[in-house]
């Protein structure tokens, strides 16, 4: 678009902390006595414990957890909380966002806290703010010019995060945990979604225009206006800069549509495909969660608590917590190499394991084809209607042009006569004029001609366009087996079915390769955030810490092994695949071109039956026409004839003197 419209974005309140409440119990204790025994705080019994509170951001209620982490995650939250806060009054230029808070917090505390620290609410917040740095990203890539097609994919993926937090905020559950602005999050969600999916088509009708698609270009933008459209609807008690933004919006749109329209009626006649012949916009997720490690001394600082607890401990425990991050990142440092490959491949190879082959399109007609069926079924007079309409047309035409001649052959008569009549009367005085009527008559004749001249051009565009979409009615209202009998479809040899079942088998590997690497990872990821050995730590010599991470570290030696198998196969996967390919390279191109004219025709099919009621229209419109013109005809036709022998009696006299 020539300027780039913002819309409002969520942001999230702080929670609001309380007083942290030691008790006499802990300030009584001391250091212990004793060769390796250092100070540690009591714990056990309810009057030793300290309690830490803060609100509950949808309620306000304080809540108390006699739990250090709560104080952390309250701590986390608000990080998240700042962050989406300084996202919404940023330029909008950065990619980074706040999901990252609330995502660790999400992993890697308890969600039992409080209601706003749930796994529901912790995941909506995850995906408001994913979607709402897709947005920043979306914004900044029209103002740079970005490709229309690398927008639309922006865009589609900010459709895709909103989806997703309209759906938690849809949830039941979720809306009962949110109370009163789940349905203001909701209302701006949804609006959002149109909003963006407009956007998104706009962009798709942009591309096809670069690639001279004039008919895709079209139901790109019907689509983008229709979408706007619901988005303006769900827009109502918004604020006037959403509505300013709608505005602003529609125009681009609504002109953009508008145009192309026109120009595809009037000079390129591109048939336009349903929306749904077209392939969807697949979403590209460009933005990043945030880094956050909270056991980063760069981000934390001194630990303020570290006298509380054992000092070897304490070391022991961020030691055993780095090995466990190391192995973590050892392992994901594999993983996403191989998925980055993996992932690079399938993009080159344009294999989608659901759309491989498309036999199954041929097997019925499609539905928006079976629309026009059933609704011709119904008229069956469809066909009959418009050849009488245009034959009746045709012979107002024939009378309008039979008169129109008489009148110009008598006046071509009435010439030659007044011509005759000069050659004998020679040089003799003047005589009086010939009666003044011819003139009014061939004026309104020349006048008449010159209209029925370039209706004539209309009226035969008008035949060439019945002809054209008669045979495609007819078929339309005809038994359906002979539809789907004109509908193109694949011939496959035994060889070319034998080619597309081996692809679909290893597409499948593929897959599953790829599910069972997510499950093995979600497993580690579970399993090291579970390891606790806090209890071995406290009880086990520093001299002993390293044989015990050592033994402790031996649980994950299996999930290593399977992980590693898993990355070993990618190659011998990806080299059948290669050979796969190949194979179905000839039998890929020959679906392509089945599939196109398949396309083809389903879009001219569909085009016919659009233009019935418009040549129906222009027929009628002809006819009234022509109509209105013969009866002009016939009336000039009887002064053409009155002149004539008023002009021819003239003659005599002038003669008889």
């Amino acid at each position: 678009m020539e300027a780039v419209p913002r819309m409002p974005m969520i942001w999230l309140d702080l929670k609001e902390a309380g007083e942290f409440a030691f008790n006499a119990a802990v300030k009584k204790v001391g250091p212990g006595s004793g060769r390796g025994r250092e100070a540690r705080a009591p714990s056990g019994s309810r009057e030793r414990r300290a309690g830490c509170w803060g609100t509950e951001i949808f309620s306000g209620k304080a809540v108390t957890h006699e739990d250090i982490k709560y104080e952390q995650a309250c701590v986390l939250y608000n990080l998240g909380a700042l962050h989406s806060m300084l996202g919404a009054m940023d330029k909008r230029v950065s990619e980074e966002c706040a999901a990252g808070a609330f995502t660790y917090l999400r992993d890697h505390f308890p969600h039992s806290y409080s209601v706003d620290m749930s796994h529901q609410i912790l995941s909506l917040n995850i995906n408001l703010m994913l979607g709402q740095a897709q947005e920043c990203l979306l914004e900044k890539s029209m103002l740079d010019n970005r490709k229309s097609f690398l927008v639309a994919r922006i865009s589609a993926q900010v459709v895709d995060y909103y989806k997703e937090a309209c759906r938690a905020l849809e949830n039941s559950e979720t809306a009962s945990l949110l109370g009163k602005i789940q349905k203001d999050w909701k209302k701006l969600v949804q609006m959002k979604i149109y909003y963006f999916a407009a956007v998104a088509h706009l962009h798709m009708g942009k591309q096809a225009e670069e690639q001279q698609k004039f008919g895709e270009r079209v139901i790109y933008f019907q689509s983008a206006l229709d979408k706007l459209n619901e988005a303006i609807k769900l827009a109502k008690g918004q604020p006037e800069t959403v509505q300013e933004a709608l505005r602003f919006t529609m125009d681009v749109i609504g002109g953009k549509y508008n145009s192309a329209k026109k120009d595809n009626d009037f000079i390129y006649h591109e048939a336009v495909p349903a929306l749904d012949t077209l392939q969807s916009v697949k979403g590209a997720p460009l933005v990043k969660a945030l880094p956050v490690n909270p056991t980063d001394p760069a981000v934390t600082g001194p630990d303020i608590f570290a006298k509380l607890v054992p000092m070897a401990a304490h070391e022991a425990s961020s030691l055993y917590s780095e090995e466990k991050a190391k192995l973590l990142r050892d392992v994901m440092a594999k993983i996403e190499a191989k998925n980055e490959v993996l992932d690079q491949f399938m993009d080159s190879m344009q294999l989608d394991p659901e759309t491989v082959d498309n036999l199954d399109m041929y097997d019925h007609i499609p539905p928006v084809l079976m629309e026009k069926c059933a609704a011709l079924s119904v008229r069956p007079d469809t066909v009959r209607n418009l050849v009488q309409s245009m034959q009746v047309l045709s012979g107002v035409f024939t009378d309008v042009e039979a008169s129109l001649k008489e009148i110009r052959d008598l006046l071509e008569e009435d010439e030659a006569q007044e011509r005759k009549l000069q050659e004998l009367l020679g040089r003799a005085p003047p005589a009086p004029a010939s009666p003044p009527g011819l003139a009014e008559v061939s004026k309104e004749c020349s006048k008449y001609l010159e209209l029925h001249e370039k209706a004539s051009f209309t009226n035969t565009e008008l035949h060439r366009a019945m002809n054209l979409h008669l045979g495609n009615l007819r078929l339309l209202g005809g038994p359906l087996e002979q539809v789907r009998a004109a509908l193109p479809t694949p011939s496959l040899s035994e060889d070319d079915k034998q080619v597309l079942q081996n692809l679909k088998r290893i597409l499948a590997k593929v897959q599953e390769m790829r599910d069972q690497r997510m499950s093995l990872e979600q497993q580690l990821r579970e399993m090291i955030q579970k390891d606790d050995i806090t209890a071995s730590l406290v009880t086990t010599d520093r001299s002993e810490m390293k044989k015990l991470f050592e033994e402790q570290l031996k649980k994950y030696d299996q999930l290593k092994v399977y992980l590693e198998q898993n990355l070993a196969a990618q190659e011998n996967v990806l080299k059948a695949l290669t050979d796969a390919n190949v194979k179905y390279a000839a039998v890929r191109k020959a679906l392509a071109e089945v599939e196109h004219k398949w396309n083809t025709t389903v879009q001219t099919l569909v085009a016919s039956y659009e233009a019935y009621e418009d040549l129906m229209k222009k027929s009628q419109e002809g006819k009234d026409f022509y109509t209105d013109l013969e009866g002009k005809a016939a009336k000039l036709l009887e002064r053409a004839r009155a002149a004539c022998q008023a002009s021819e009696a003239h003659r005599q006299q002038l003669l008889e003197r």
